[in-house]
């Protein structure tokens, strides 16, 4: 079964253990995710320690398949996010 965690609920939780006002709590998230996504677009590479790294990637464009009708499609290039996590965050989830 696939469990989704909302900004709301992340928002919930900071402000369960800082006490800020709500609004406050978005605010700090929303600033939090404009960092990461800024600093992807101007260095294409986001490193936080014992979590993982963000890499932005550029893919070219390349002939793809519908595979339902196996028409034939040209996917544009495009750049994708990829997520790398640390050594440290692995061995937490697999113990």
């Amino acid at each position: 079964m696939r469990i989704n965690l909302t900004k709301k609920e992340i928002i919930n939780s900071i402000y369960m253990q800082l006490g800020f006002s709500k609004k406050v709590c978005e605010n700090l998230l929303e600033d939090f995710f404009s960092i990461i996504i800024n600093q992807l677009i101007l260095n294409k590479k986001v490193k936080i320690s014992n979590f993982g790294t963000f890499i932005l990637r550029h893919k070219k464009s390349r002939l793809g398949r519908n595979p339902k009708t196996l028409e034939k499609a040209m996917i544009s290039e495009r750049n994708v996010i990829l997520f790398k996590p640390a050594r440290e965050l692995r061995k937490f989830i697999n113990e």
